[in-house]
Formats: structure tokens, C-alpha cells, sequence
């Protein structure tokens, strides 16, 4: 009896290891919201995030807090990898001896192992945990219908695969949570220090450490563990290194997930790694569906596999050890020589490609974002090789918070081009799908550069004075963004850019002519012309039925509105403010 009591009374204390730190509150979420006896019959629960969030240890921890209330109980680990090891039978049989308390287990194949399940358990309450599940033949073989279990019973699956939980019908799905920055600092305390909090002079070291896991468990106790007993020097060394090297235990783990992607969607996780990581996902849509992504359906899938997440604002975000994770396996391509490598995002790679015109035919992507104090003088032939260059961004450092706040004078010349390519672009890919370059210097773009495959056109702060001479092949072109762009006195013919979709040309503010072939852009979703002041010429006849959004306010010398030729029933937005 006494042994009795103390077992029920252990199975319902809270959880006091010190690898479990933060994880009472998702515990008792767990066992309120999903599993509860309130909620009737058999419930198959799903906990699910990316690889390192916790799910294990979450679930884990459920099942020695209450698998003492049920008929019988069985945790099998590693589901996927213990599957391509020894079989799914010898799963079947590891789950039935549990069960019924049997050590011998006759069934021969996966077939007469679900016959078996289903027949012998289906009289039982039962609490099961399958953890880290990664084929639907897994659950099929092992918790493949509700009715094979007793109408209390309880089934736990982790994945990695929300989508994978949802086809194999789990009544509901936890998603594992980051643990908050007070929770993340006491665990990894406790593997440096092996107490809940950092010794006095590690306090800030500690926080650089717990910034870089971002929440992550997984990081947190693998950079605990190394730091432990180390002295200063040996942890601010190992700071440095991360900076330069991520953790290759912490990778591999979170390179399961990518493995397991099909080529398409391996090479769609790091554009979004090297390029596109915190971008609004309905801005950076056409460009994505001009590499053949298919991003509506493909980021979906990213999605139910852990590795993105878009917020309600539509912001697309990777976790930042899962975008280390992506970028060192472009590192890799080319370990020693950048221009080796498909993407190129690092300032110091980028500017050695291209200071040296070493640049290759495996360069797909660069982006390059320029010190504030800094001017960079390249010459055009350092693109001459890179014959599939796809994408190319140019811009500039995010502020530091001492020019923010206004404690340093930002420099004159900020808004002018901090990239000099005297000889224009002539020598560009004409694979190039996208190119934005803050504070482009050139007055015109060149009519002999190809732009037929071009989709994306973004030069804020430009010192363009008239777009093209004459007449542009833009067959693809879907957004143009010349904003800022102070010295462009002209938009020239754009008949040529029959997809246009986007056309922003805010605070243009010496724009006093806008060509009449505007007037026919049939796919014109928004037009924004905010803060054009000196514009006088607008087409007299616009037959935008397409059109969205139209903003022509401060468009105070724009002489008259032009005449609307056909019903523009979609239009949502328009300002007129500080116009005639």
C-alpha cells in the first residue's frame, strides 16, 4: 500500500531536473487542454517543432507524471531512426511486450503485427508515446486507428511534421514553444555552472551565449556543457568562433530536417536562409514564384516541417541557429573560396569575389550590404563569369543605434551610392530575376542590359535621371521601386512591361513626367506617386482595371486628374491629400 501511494504521489510532482527548466507550464498545458480526462474517448496528440525545441523531454515528462493511471503504458523512442535500424516489426513487438507485459512477442510481419495490435489492446486503456515520428508508415504500423485502443486510452506522437500529424488524423496538435530568456539562462547555467545561475563576472558572457541559442534547448545544454569549468579567455574565444563557426553538434541535429526536403524546396530554405529571412512573404511572392518555388504551396510545407514560421503580420522568420544551420551548408560548398558557393551574403566574401573578379559560374545570388562608412569601387568584368546570377541585392548596413538616436551625425553621404561601377551593366547576368541597389549611381540604366527575365526592380536613393532611352524588354518585370530616387525627372515608355504589377515612385521629387503607355498597364495593382511634388504630366486617359492602390498624394502641381476609361471596380485605396 505504502509503495502504491508513493508512486501515485511521484508520478503527480512537478518536474525538478534541471534539463526540464521552463517546461512546467507547457507540462501542465499538455495535460489540461490536450490530454484530460474531461475530454472523452481516445484522444492522439501530436507535439510538434523544430528539431532541438523539447519535444522529447515535453513528452517524456508527461508520461512520468500520469502513466501510472493507465491499464499499461509503453514510451518508444526514436520512432524513425530505430525504424530504418531494425524494422518496424521489431517496433511492433517492443510496443506489444510493453503492453502485456510479455517478453515474448511472435509476429513475423508488419501486417500480422497491426492484427495483432489492434486485437489484443483495444479492450485496454493504455497511455503510448511514440516519439520523433517521420513516416506516415510508422504510426500506420504502431497507433494506426482509435479504435485499437481502449476508450480512455491516450497516444503521444512528436514530430517534426505538423502536416504528417494532421494526414495521420491526431485529434490535436501542441506546438513546442522557445523558452523565454529567464527560463533559457537558467538552463544553460545549470550545465556551465551546475547551479540555476551564472557566476558574478559570467553574467554577461552568459547572455551573449543565451542570446545566440535563442531559446533553443537543444543549444542551450550543448553550449552549457562545453563552457563548464572553462576560464574567461576559453568562453569569450568560443563566442568568436560561433560567430564565425556554428556549434556542428547543434547543426547536425537541425539538419535532419533539411535532409529530408526534395531539391526544390533544399534550395528555396536557403534562399531564404542567405536572402529573404524576416521578409513579408506576400512581397517577396513573384520573385520566388520566378525560381519555379511554387512558394504558396512550398513554404507551406517548411512550415509543417518546423524550419519557417510567418506571424501575423505575414513575416516570414527562420530561427536564427536554423538559418546558421543553412548558411553553413552553403559555406560548405567551397569551404576555402567563396566564389565557389551559390550564395554569397557576407560582406568580406562578397567584396573579395568581386574586388578580385573571381566570381564563378556556380555564383546564383549575392547581397551586399555596405558600412555606412564605406565606398566600394568595383569594376563590371567581376561579373562576367557569374553566368546564372540570379540575384542581386545591394544595400546598406542596418543603423547602429548610435546614429538612431542621434548621439553620431550620420554621414552627407548617406543616400548616395556607396558602390561606384563606372561602367555600368553591362556585363550583369541576363539570368537575373532580381535587383535591387540602394543608392544606384549611374543616371540611366543601359538599353543594351538584358532585363527580359528581370522581375524584381528595386534602387531607392538612386541618382537615375531618366530610366531608359527609349523603349525596355520587361516581359517579367512585376514590381519597379525607384523611391527617393531624387533626381529622376522622367518615367519613359513602359509598354514594354506588360505585367507590371507594382509601380512606387515616392518621393520622387523632381518626377514631373510620367509616360502616356502608363495609362494601358492592365495588371497595375497599386501606383504609388506620394510626395511627387513637381509632377505636372500625368496620362490624360488610364484604363487601369487592375488597380488596387492609387496615391498621388503631394502631387501638388499635377494639373489635372486623369480621365478613367473603363470601370476600375477594384480599386481600395485612394489619396489625394495636398493635391489641386
Amino acid at each position: 500500500m505504502i509503495g502504491r501511494i508513493f508512486s501515485e504521489l511521484y508520478h503527480k510532482l512537478p518536474c525538478v531536473s534541471k534539463d526540464l527548466v521552463g517546461m512546467d507550464s507547457f507540462v501542465e498545458e499538455m495535460l489540461d487542454s490536450y490530454l484530460g480526462e474531461g475530454l472523452g474517448g481516445v484522444r492522439f496528440v501530436g507535439i510538434c517543432g523544430m528539431g532541438g525545441i523539447g519535444k522529447t523531454a515535453l513528452a517524456q515528462e508527461i508520461y512520468r507524471r500520469i502513466y501510472g493511471n493507465f491499464e499499461a503504458s509503453s514510451f518508444i523512442a526514436n520512432v524513425g531512426e530505430e525504424t530504418k535500424n531494425q524494422g518496424l516489426v521489431s517496433l511492433q513487438k517492443q510496443l506489444l511486450s510493453k503492453i502485456l507485459m510479455e517478453s515474448e512477442i511472435n509476429i513475423w510481419n508488419v501486417y500480422e503485427g497491426i492484427n495483432v495490435i489492434g486485437n489484443t489492446i483495444s479492450n485496454k486503456n493504455v497511455f503510448i508515446v511514440l516519439d520523433d515520428v517521420d513516416g506516415e508508415e510508422q504510426l500506420g504500423a504502431l497507433a494506426g486507428e482509435h479504435d485499437w485502443f481502449g476508450l480512455r486510452s491516450r497516444i503521444i506522437i512528436t514530430s517534426r511534421d505538423s502536416h504528417l500529424l494532421r494526414r495521420c488524423g491526431v485529434d490535436d496538435i501542441y506546438t513546442t514553444k522557445v523558452l523565454n530568456n529567464d527560463d533559457a539562462l537558467q538552463l544553460f547555467s545549470w550545465r556551465a555552472f551546475h547551479k540555476p545561475y551564472p557566476k558574478e563576472n559570467y553574467v554577461n558572457l552568459s547572455k551573449d551565449f543565451v542570446n545566440y541559442a535563442n531559446g533553443l534547448p537543444l543549444a542551450l545544454k550543448v553550449l552549457g556543457s562545453s563552457l563548464f569549468a572553462k576560464r574567461m579567455n576559453e568562453w569569450k574565444s568560443a563566442l568568436d568562433k560561433l560567430k564565425e563557426e556554428p556549434n556542428r553538434n547543434i547543426l547536425d541535429i537541425l539538419q535532419t530536417s533539411f535532409d529530408g526536403l526534395t531539391n526544390m524546396r533544399k534550395r528555396l530554405f536557403l534562399d531564404i536562409a542567405c536572402f529573404f529571412n524576416g521578409e513579408n512573404k506576400d512581397s517577396i511572392r513573384d520573385i520566388l514564384e520566378s525560381f519555379c518555388y511554387n512558394p504558396d504551396y512550398n513554404i507551406g510545407v517548411l512550415m509543417d516541417k518546423s524550419l519557417i514560421t510567418i506571424d501575423d503580420q505575414g513575416i516570414l522568420w527562420m530561427h536564427g541557429l536554423l538559418q546558421d544551420m543553412g548558411q553553413e551548408i552553403v559555406h560548405r560548398e567551397s569551404p576555402k573560396e567563396p566564389s565557389g558557393r551559390s550564395r554569397l551574403w557576407i560582406y568580406e566574401d562578397v567584396i573579395h569575389v568581386l574586388k578580385n573578379n573571381s566570381g564563378t559560374e556556380v555564383v546564383e545570388g549575392i547581397m551586399l550590404n555596405i558600412p555606412i562608412q564605406k565606398v566600394e569601387h568595383l569594376s563590371v568584368e567581376a561579373f562576367l563569369k557569374m553566368k546564372i546570377l540570379r540575384l542581386l541585392k545591394i544595400g546598406i548596413e542596418k543603423l547602429p543605434e548610435d546614429f538612431i538616436n542621434g548621439t553620431v551625425q550620420l554621414p552627407k553621404d548617406l543616400n548616395r551610392g556607396k558602390v561606384q561601377l563606372p561602367q555600368g551593366l553591362n556585363y550583369i547576368s541576363k539570368e537575373l530575376h532580381l535587383l535591387e541597389w540602394y543608392g544606384y549611381h549611374l543616371k540611366c540604366i543601359p538599353t543594351n542590359f538584358q532585363l527580359n527575365k528581370l522581375v524584381v526592380l528595386r534602387m531607392h536613393c538612386s541618382g537615375i535621371k531618366q530610366l531608359w532611352k527609349g523603349n525596355m524588354n520587361l516581359d517579367e518585370l512585376k514590381l519597379m521601386d525607384l523611391s527617393d530616387s531624387q533626381n529622376l525627372i522622367e518615367i519613359p515608355n513602359l509598354s514594354g512591361a506588360p505585367k507590371l504589377k507594382q509601380l512606387i515612385l515616392r518621393h520622387c521629387t523632381r518626377l514631373y513626367k510620367i509616360h502616356t503607355s502608363l495609362g494601358d498597364l492592365k495588371q497595375l495593382i497599386r501606383l504609388d506617386l506620394n510626395g511627387c511634388k513637381c509632377l505636372e504630366s500625368f496620362p490624360h486617359k488610364i484604363s487601369l482595371e487592375a488597380l488596387e492602390i492609387f496615391d498621388p498624394g503631394g502631387c501638388s502641381k499635377l494639373k489635372k486628374f486623369p480621365e478613367i476609361v473603363r470601370n476600375m471596380s477594384r480599386l481600395l485605396e485612394l489619396c489625394l491629400s495636398e493635391t489641386r
